[in-house]
């Protein structure tokens, strides 16, 4: 079967997110997703607690922040340490029997990994909606894939919950992590979708500006 499933999406167990379990249901069923992947910063915890919660299929994820840039870890279970160097990270996701993703590796100010990215990686996003500028970090990603051959994978680094499903991955597998993470590593998968709204982009931020005030 065909798997639509968002790869890299924030709750707000991250600081920066305002996404709630319940909003990340409700807007992945809007969306027409089938499952979808919890990737919050440097903790798996929020994934693997949002996964028992519900009947929709949650991807156990995490992002973890590298030395050298951000890495999205798929099918993980236990903690991947930060700060360590990109290669280093992308086997202890490999001994944690996860995937490594470089997720937005062109992007700006998002502490992309840029020539980092290398053939140890299972796939590379090529399509993250959040992405600045859009088409030059999409392009420049597809270029990376294709000089080492890897998937490609899309997902819209969502932080706020209309925004989910804006980029998606289809995927050739069965409902399950274990099929859809394999499917992926042998390239079994599309990317699909593109840049933010304007409007999306606007109300992402003024609510991230809110949460942070609030915390303050």
């Amino acid at each position: 079967m065909q798997i639509r499933a968002d790869l890299h999406v924030h709750t707000f167990y991250s600081d920066d997110s305002i996404i709630t379990p319940q909003d990340l249901v409700f807007y992945s069923k809007k969306r027409e997703l089938t499952a979808v992947a919890v990737t919050d910063h440097n903790k798996i915890g929020s994934a693997l607690a949002i996964a028992q919660q519900t009947d929709f299929l949650i991807i156990p994820g995490i992002e973890v922040s590298s030395k050298d840039g951000h890495i999205v870890g798929l099918n993980v279970n236990m903690p991947i340490p930060r700060g360590r160097s990109s290669e280093e990270t992308v086997d202890l996701i490999h001994k944690a029997g996860g995937i490594a993703i470089a997720c937005h590796p062109f992007a700006l100010f998002k502490n992309s990994l840029s020539r980092h990215v290398t053939a140890k990686f299972d796939a590379v996003e090529t399509i993250n909606s959040s992405s600045f500028p859009f088409k030059h970090a999409s392009r420049k990603a597809q270029e990376v894939a294709e000089k080492f051959n890897l998937p490609r994978v899309a997902g819209t680094d969502a932080h706020y919950g209309p925004v989910i499903g804006c980029a998606y991955t289809v995927i050739d597998a069965d409902l399950s992590v274990e099929s859809i993470v394999k499917a992926i590593k042998i390239g079994r998968c599309k990317p699909c979708g593109g840049s933010l709204p304007l409007r999306l982009r606007l109300e992402n931020q003024s609510r991230f500006v809110k949460k942070y005030l609030r915390n303050k």
